[in-house]
């Protein structure tokens, strides 16, 4: 089957998640990148290294979800399978494209059991379901973080596309948070703060815990609308999927929702002050006490034995 995989990109620049899309569809077929930017050059040059991947098309257009979705419409039809990461903008996309198509979608694929046979979470996470797709044409989210990074090395050719993508939509302005930690979506370890670090200031620390690991630095929905984290840090079923090699949970007592997003961590380390917390619980070790008191220790020790970044 041939694949068609739209590629995720922010500031210019090709997500490392991308990476593990083109492994999770190379086992459906031979995988095309789309790629829609307004300059599309370094990413699809990014894209174009990652192994399996047999072409890479780009087309210039702003990156709205009307214009990618207007994109893969007009490619859809040459691919048995088209597919996107289940992040914010697959969310958007892929279900506007399935209206388009009329295609039922097939999302939060975790794992991959033949050419229509795939496994995804439900029930916030507690189960997973196993579903066959009957359809001609399959419309796919992959959950990145539940797949291995493909290897670099490849040098595919890269295509521009003459589509004309039209959109009635007009792209104002784009609203980020500056950081230089890792990808929550791919990072190997994450720590997560929860709405008990008290405010916008507290996070500061766990900031500071963040630089001193390299970690991805993330926070539960509650800190987030109390406006103690930015959006883009939360973590959950509302938010994103993570599955670090280690999670640092600092202040979480542990909501169904939150724990549905961080059920792929290998391990949990949970700092709390409350020892009957369903996170402290689930918790492969756990440190009870005040944080404001333990994660400043953490750091200076962690300093000292030299594992400043």
């Amino acid at each position: 089957m041939s694949v068609l995989l739209l590629a995720d990109h922010d500031n210019g620049a090709l997500s490392p998640a991308t990476a593990r899309l083109v492994a999770a569809a190379s086992e459906l077929g031979a995988v095309d990148i789309l790629v829609v930017a307004e300059n599309p050059a370094d990413i699809a040059a990014e894209a174009a290294k990652i192994a399996g991947v047999h072409k890479v098309i780009t087309v210039v257009a702003p990156a709205t979800a009307e214009t990618i979705t207007n994109s893969l419409e007009n490619l859809a039809q040459r691919y048995r399978v088209v597919t996107a990461s289940a992040s914010s903008v697959g969310k958007d996309v892929i279900p506007r494209l399935a209206a388009k198509l009329d295609i039922q979608p097939v999302t939060d694929v975790v794992e991959i059991l033949g050419p229509n046979r795939f496994v995804r979470p439900i029930y916030a996470g507690n189960a997973l379901e196993t579903v066959t797709d009957p359809q001609a044409t399959h419309l796919l989210t992959f959950r990145a973080s539940a797949f291995r990074p493909a290897a670099l090395g490849n040098d595919a050719p890269i295509e521009s596309s003459n589509l004309s993508v039209t959109s009635a939509a007009k792209f104002l302005a784009a609203h980020r948070t500056d950081s230089d930690t890792p990808d929550l979506a791919t990072a190997q370890i994450v720590i997560g703060g929860g709405v008990s670090v008290g405010s916008a200031e507290g996070f500061q620390l766990i900031e500071k815990l963040g630089k001193t690991l390299g970690a991805a630095v993330g926070a539960t929905r509650a800190a987030v609308d109390a406006g103690y984290a930015p959006n883009d840090w939360q973590i959950g079923q509302t938010g994103k999927i993570i599955a670090p090699d280690l999670y640092i949970a600092i202040g979480i007592s542990g909501a169904l929702q939150h724990l549905a997003g961080i059920q792929g961590a290998k391990k949990i380390f949970a700092i709390n002050s409350d020892p009957e917390a369903p996170l402290v619980k689930i918790a492969d070790v756990a440190l009870i006490g005040d944080l404001f008191e333990i994660v400043p220790q953490l750091v200076a020790e962690l300093e000292r034995l030299g594992l400043k970044r």
